[in-house]
């Protein structure tokens, strides 16, 4: 069976491509090179033993993706990763995410239409939820007014899935509300490589580690959690990845109770910025250095997932420790850089 993975040469969809191989589908990944690296192929190789087929375009060209779905009409299914995803950004710049986010995933939609059956999965996100009015956040959640450009391109992509299953019975999809995924592959082989400033908390805390960075700045210790700082649910990325292959398999053997179905992925437990930081102490051995500042405009209290509709409906639980998770992440910091002194 042919997926397709857009963007998957990122870090959720490296991963997910592993799973993928790992179980047998064949794999095509579309990715502009963006936010990714083509040196990403090699670690996918050297974890599954075959090379996934890579096309470098930008989906943003409709004819491209035209062509694309013309050449490869017995595609199976599409997992859909490939979008701009830094919220500062999307606040500066919101036509490229509207026209990214949501341009491409309109092109690709019409495209798979066309064909008798599809299997489309979408890249979602918690950020649909904003300050949740109740913890832990279940898919019967309200979804909030957006804070961001790029929180909105999710809410809209959702209902643009929604609206076209409505009314295309041949196409079944899945919404996977993603909390914070973090860490790496356990073989070092692939994890996460932001490009300039990390955006999140993991990548600045190993970079921080490391020495490539001076300081870690925590944004505010005042709010009403146990110990003042932000509390998230924090997925390590493989159980994450994983999560995708169940949800495509759900589609392909019509195990979908609708053709349009939502699941959050976590792990059910919210940890706070200091218990990220004394986790990452644990496994590295190394006392961080950080400093609390103001908070940041835009952040949310606390997030964390019910978990149970992903656990019971769809097969899935998240297996790895927030220390699992961690100890990877600085695995893999310690293979791409060398400890300055």
């Amino acid at each position: 069976m042919k997926i397709l993975v857009t963007g998957g040469l990122g870090f959720i969809g490296s991963h997910t491509v592993v799973e993928l191989q790992n179980k047998g589908f064949e794999v095509l990944i579309v990715d502009n090179l963006s936010n990714a690296d083509e040196k990403v192929l090699e670690g996918i190789t050297a974890i599954t033993g075959k090379t996934p087929i890579f096309e470098k375009f930008d989906l943003r060209e409709k004819a491209k993706v035209q062509d694309f779905f013309g050449r490869h009409s017995d595609l199976t299914g599409v997992i859909h990763f490939a979008a701009s995803k830094a919220v500062g950004e999307s606040v500066e710049k919101p036509l490229l995410y509207y026209e990214n986010n949501l341009g491409v995933l309109t092109y690709i939609l019409q495209e798979l239409i066309k064909k008798d059956e599809a299997h489309f999965i979408f890249s979602s996100s918690c950020t649909v939820y904003g300050q949740a009015d109740n913890m832990p956040i279940t898919e019967d959640a309200p979804v909030k007014p957006a804070e961001s450009p790029y929180g909105n391109t999710k809410q809209v992509g959702e209902e643009i899935i929604c609206d076209t299953c409505k009314v295309n019975s041949n196409l079944a999809a899945i919404s996977l509300r993603y909390f914070n995924p973090i860490g790496a592959h356990p073989s070092t082989a692939i994890g996460e490589l932001p490009i300039g400033v990390p955006q999140n908390l993991v990548p600045f805390i190993t970079q921080t580690g490391i020495g490539m960075r001076e300081q870690l700045s925590v944004f505010g210790d005042d709010y009403p959690t146990p110990d003042g700082t932000c509390v998230r649910d924090y997925i390590h990325v493989v159980d994450l990845a994983k999560a995708h292959v169940k949800a495509l398999q759900r589609l392909i053997q019509n195990e979908n109770q609708s053709n349009y179905e939502v699941f959050n992925l976590g792990t059910g437990t919210g940890s706070s910025v200091f218990e990220v930081i004394q986790s990452f102490e644990r496994v590295s051995g190394k006392k961080l250095n950080y400093k609390i500042v103001d908070r940041r405009l835009g952040d949310v209290t606390e997030a964390y997932a019910d978990t149970t509709k992903a656990n019971t409906i769809l097969g899935w639980k998240a297996n790895s420790t927030l220390d699992d998770a961690m100890k990877s992440a600085w695995d893999w910091e310690q293979k791409i850089r060398k400890p300055r002194s």
